[in-house]
């Protein structure tokens, strides 16, 4: 039996939890000669290399405003992610994104839109279709800031958040009783804090369906 019933509301983050950018920040890092090719194909380790060049950061702020922008087509939905949201959605348990983005960065140069950008890719990998993952546009929200993001989980009544930030989890305003779930790839723990972590979405889908 699922660990949840159809009065459950499960919240799920959008950026580097449904969605992995870790080619697209490897590739294009690799093309603007700002790591080697050994360095590790992952987010973290390519931010973490960029950073420890001569500004660092105002260059790594440049190489997200462009993943987040152009490079999102190159995006790939997290492997098991699908599998867990028709499995939601086929039982009958409300399923909402709810992301923090802006929508412009200030280091994007062609201004992108990138609330809209990440719709379109919701799009191209048949989020919003019924025989796809079977979700409308009116179940994402793209919020300003990580308050607003929380206050929006908490509107919609989510009894479950996944997300990869254990940061969130961690924000004083963040509400009580709302089972915190880490995506957490490059982490080898199965509770941290109050959260329960999970290094795959393979392992997510066995918490609540096994």
């Amino acid at each position: 039996m699922p660990r949840f019933n159809k009065s459950s509301v499960i919240g799920i983050d959008f950026d580097n939890t449904l969605i992995s950018y870790d080619e697209v920040f490897f590739n294009h890092a690799l093309s603007l000669n700002l790591i080697s090719p050994e360095a590790g194909k992952n987010k973290k380790e390519v931010r973490d290399k960029i950073r420890q060049l001569s500004d660092g950061e105002t260059i790594w702020q440049k190489v997200q405003a462009y993943v987040y922008s152009k490079g999102i087509a190159q995006a790939s939905l997290n492997k098991g992610a699908a599998n867990f949201i028709k499995a939601c959605v086929d039982q009958g348990i409300k399923v909402y994104v709810v992301s923090h983005k802006t929508e412009y960065s200030p280091f994007d140069t062609h201004r992108v839109n990138l609330q809209q950008a990440a719709l379109n890719w919701m799009a191209a990998n048949d989020f919003f279709k019924e025989d796809g993952l079977g979700l409308e546009p009116i179940q994402v929200y793209f919020e300003v800031t990580r308050v607003l993001k929380i206050e929006r989980l908490q509107s919609l009544g989510c009894t479950h958040f996944i997300d990869d930030l254990e940061e969130v989890f961690l924000e004083k305003t963040f509400p009580k009783g709302v089972e915190k779930i880490l995506f957490a790839p490059q982490v080898d723990a199965n509770f941290l804090n109050d959260m329960k972590v999970f290094k795959n979405w393979e392992k997510i889908n066995e918490h609540f369906f096994s």
